[in-house]
């Protein structure tokens, strides 16, 4: 059984695209980053974490420990500074971030770890995208706070919605600037079940009920 420790409905879409069958049970720890902690180690810490964590409350309620936990945290990194973007606090913060990132390329960092219960096995990787924004106007960037959009995402904006007109180019996975770098996931679940990951098709999900 794979249970994926992330409330995020991208990422449940994400899996349930690439056929796997899961269960959700959001994790819930302090993201916080260390004094003079990097970006990659930083996304890498918080998705073994918060794996770590579910993986260890799903023992307490399970006889067997036939299961596999997967979590993964996501971060919008300032090229020039390595600052890390988080979610915006409001709206103007918002506006903020996407001031700092027009007419600029940064790097959106993913942090992907999966703990296998039964191999007693952990294994953590770092997926790296560099995204390019071509150069917003104050009322452009108004106006793309005021769809709601950028509240609730790394960075303030969704690749996959109405930010995709300012981003010319990408360089790496798709995926990993949408919120979970598929491929990458694949294979670290193969590596800590020590065995292949099976395709489900009759078994996805429906997006729209996610």
């Amino acid at each position: 059984m794979l249970i994926l420790a992330s409330a995020s409905p991208r990422r449940s879409e994400l899996l349930a695209q690439a056929g796997l069958e899961f269960e959700v049970v959001p994790a819930d720890i302090d993201e916080t980053p260390l004094p003079d902690e990097g970006a990659a180690a930083y996304v890498q810490r918080v998705a073994t974490e918060k794996a770590q964590a579910v993986c260890a409350k799903y023992r307490k309620e399970r006889a067997d420990a036939d299961f596999t936990v997967l979590a993964a945290d996501t971060a919008v990194v300032l090229s020039e500074s390595g600052t890390i973007l988080g979610k915006p606090l409001n709206p103007e913060d918002a506006e903020r971030m996407l001031g700092l990132l027009s007419g600029r390329t940064h790097a959106v960092m993913t942090g992907v770890a999966a703990v296998s219960a039964r191999h007693d096995r952990t294994v953590v990787d770092v997926e790296i995208t560099h995204v390019s924004f071509n150069m917003m106007s104050a009322q452009e960037i108004e106006d793309y706070v005021a769809t709601g959009e950028p509240l609730g995402k790394a960075g303030a904006y969704a690749i996959q919605g109405f930010a995709a007109r300012w981003i010319p180019r990408i360089e790496g996975d798709y995926f990993n600037v949408v919120g979970l770098p598929i491929a990458r996931v694949i294979a670290l679940l193969s590596e800590a079940d020590q065995e292949p990951v099976a395709l489900q098709p009759g078994k996805l999900i429906d997006p729209n009920e996610l």
